[in-house]
């Protein structure tokens, strides 16, 4: 992170904008792969493309890259506070300050908040991967993979508050089918079954992490336990889904391209603008882009009532 110096004197609020970003929990970083990008846009051709090792025989056979062509644009983002200038004069109890320590958790969490987005609307039309098709869904092909899906459905009683032992076998189902995809050889992707999240919302929490941390459930010795780790996002609305992802491939379910992180900045007590409006301006401002990355590395899984 870079925080900008414009002369403002209170630097009591850059450093706790500081240290609340610095201490704030995220995940993208486990969930995606970092890409430093130099310009606007970057495309990606070498998705889905590493060949697997062979005999030598009669020499080498150079594979290029697939004809997948995935262009990744950045986007400018940004989070401004307004803060009258008296204010800032006679606060004595440190409103202003719990204001710029939610601005920070409000940055840290940005790129979390932006996977989430990325999760929820993964099945629909314009939400695609590298391979052109929607990232949850049942037509991925690419060169020698053959149809795969990685969309799931399982049954519970409250398809909103399934319970732990069909949260587990939900998992189950999840692991499996990710371990079955394979590249676009027809070669395998998730060689083991290590590096999961279970990504759910609020109201699977508690199942998830009684599914992947107890030793039994429902009577009997549960081999999933600690199998994944369970995260609940507070922004997915869809209240039956949850999303098993793989983190520890070399290229993981989404990228973050990293153009120009987050800086700190403030209007000047100075500027034009505060000595005519007496208006005092603390704002964030990054440009990267959160996108998909591997889409066998994701499954979507969703409850039905039975």
């Amino acid at each position: 992170m870079a925080i900008i110096n414009t002369g403002l004197l209170t630097k009591g609020l850059r450093s706790e904008f500081s240290n609340r970003f610095d201490g704030a929990t995220t995940h993208f970083q486990d969930l995606s792969t970092r890409i430093v990008s130099n310009g606007h846009t970057e495309i990606y051709r070498w998705l889905g493309s590493v060949p697997q090792m062979r005999e030598w025989g009669t020499g080498r056979v150079a594979r290029g890259l697939r004809p997948e062509s995935y262009s990744i644009e950045n986007l400018k983002y940004e989070s401004t506070l307004e803060v009258d200038r008296d204010e800032l004069s006679d606060d004595q109890t440190g409103q202003i300050r719990v204001r710029i320590g939610e601005l920070a958790e409000r940055a840290a969490t940005h790129k979390d908040y932006l996977i989430a987005q990325l999760l929820e609307n993964g099945d629909q039309s314009g939400f695609h991967s590298y391979d052109g098709v929607s990232f949850f869904g049942s037509s991925h092909v690419s060169g020698a993979s053959g149809t795969q899906d990685n969309t799931a459905t399982a049954s519970a009683s409250l398809p909103n508050r399934p319970t732990a032992s069909e949260f587990r076998d939900s998992l189950a189902e999840g692991i499996t089918r990710m371990m079955s995809f394979k590249d676009d050889q027809g070669h395998p992707m998730a060689i083991a079954a290590d590096g999961m999240y279970c990504v759910v919302p609020p109201t699977m929490y508690f199942a998830a992490l009684e599914a992947v941390h107890s030793s039994v459930t429902a009577s009997s010795d549960n081999v999933l336990h600690g199998a994944a780790r369970v995260v609940a996002f507070p922004w997915l609305t869809d209240q039956a889904s949850w999303y098993l992802l793989k983190n520890n491939g070399v290229v993981r379910p989404f990228i973050f391209q990293d153009r120009e992180p987050i800086e700190f900045n403030s209007l000047s007590e100075g500027s034009d603008d505060v000595f005519k409006r007496e208006k005092l301006l603390f704002g964030v401002r990054a440009r990267y882009r959160m996108a998909y990355g591997y889409w066998q590395f994701a499954v979507k899984s969703t409850f039905q009532a039975g």
